[in-house]
């Protein structure tokens, strides 16, 4: 096996929302009066993340963009899934930590706490090899995906924590935090230096979270959603375009399945939206016996 192909587990995959992890039906209420925070909720993944959410029952779905109009949009699709679902929106450039810090501080305003949080706000500029890279926009990645990232977190952690406690005491799961990652994190393609090494970041940046506040009952994670023909995504070269074959409900699905209880044992790793869930969780032994999904140098002895 190839140290490419080694990176990643042998697994079924699909490009669709499945019923493993349908949030209208198998996953139906599983989200039920949680409130939910989503950073770049204006399109694509983020936008059908949040009207998964509401599928799955939510009590109230918060939602952050840089475009008032889209997230009127979004908004709307909200309601349209579940008209009993609160919804409320900020816009918010998540690389302003005085932003995000205000769109939390409103959304445990309006419906008072926070139990689950998507960073899944993102950026792809375009591929250029380092010595004809452009400084601003090779460093504009890491700006969104990582300092964005880090906002995130930075402003959900207490209420995710608080939320954590609680839920613990009923004997029921809270305090979810997922980061968005991708594939590249894995890969070494030319010209994509900064984009996959902010994602590569964003894997190592679950782990602290997961290593500094597990113990607060936090359970964080870094998905690739798939390959998704978002705006985003078709910043890639085009010879890549026949790989962005995912739908945006397949990513939506998964990290409803993340937030619903039954991942928690793989908190602190990078975890693909295309896996099979069930063969994922038929592998849980030995992903936690081998320290499997993490960040590592493996040298030999």
């Amino acid at each position: 096996m190839s140290s490419i192909q080694s990176q990643f587990l042998d697994l079924k995959t699909h490009h669709a929302r499945y019923e493993a992890i349908d949030p209208k039906s198998t996953l139906k209420n599983s989200a039920s009066g949680k409130v939910v925070f989503i950073a770049g909720a204006s399109r694509g993944i983020g936008q059908a993340t949040a009207v998964a959410f509401a599928e799955a029952g939510a009590g109230a779905v918060y939602l952050t963009a840089r475009s008032e109009d889209a997230l009127k949009q979004t908004q709307e699709l909200v309601r349209r899934a579940n008209p009993q679902a609160q919804c409320a929106y900020s816009v918010c450039d998540v690389t302003s930590a005085e932003q995000v810090e205000a769109a939390v501080k409103d959304c445990v305003a309006q419906f008072g706490g926070i139990d689950a949080a998507d960073a899944n706000a993102g950026y792809l500029g375009p591929w250029k090899k380092i010595a004809e890279s452009d400084p601003a926009c090779w460093w504009q990645s890491f700006e969104v995906n990582v300092k964005g990232a880090y906002n995130v977190i930075r402003f959900t952690l207490p209420f995710l924590i608080e939320s954590a406690k609680q839920h613990a005491a009923r004997g029921t799961s809270a305090g979810h935090l997922v980061l968005l990652s991708s594939v590249g994190a894995q890969l070494l393609m030319k010209g994509a230096s900064d984009y996959q090494t902010s994602k590569h970041a964003i894997n190592r940046l679950c782990e602290f979270v997961q290593s500094d506040h597990g113990e607060d009952g936090i359970k964080c994670f870094a998905i690739h959603p798939g390959g998704v023909a978002t705006e985003l995504g078709m910043n890639m070269p085009e010879a890549l375009h026949p790989y962005l074959d995912d739908e945006p409900g397949l990513a939506a699905s998964f990290l409803v399945w993340l937030c619903s209880g039954k991942a928690d044992w793989a908190k602190g790793r990078y975890l693909s939206a295309t896996w099979d869930v069930e063969e994922l969780a038929a592998m849980k032994d030995e992903i936690l016996g081998d320290d499997l999904l993490v960040n590592r140098l493996r040298a030999k002895a």
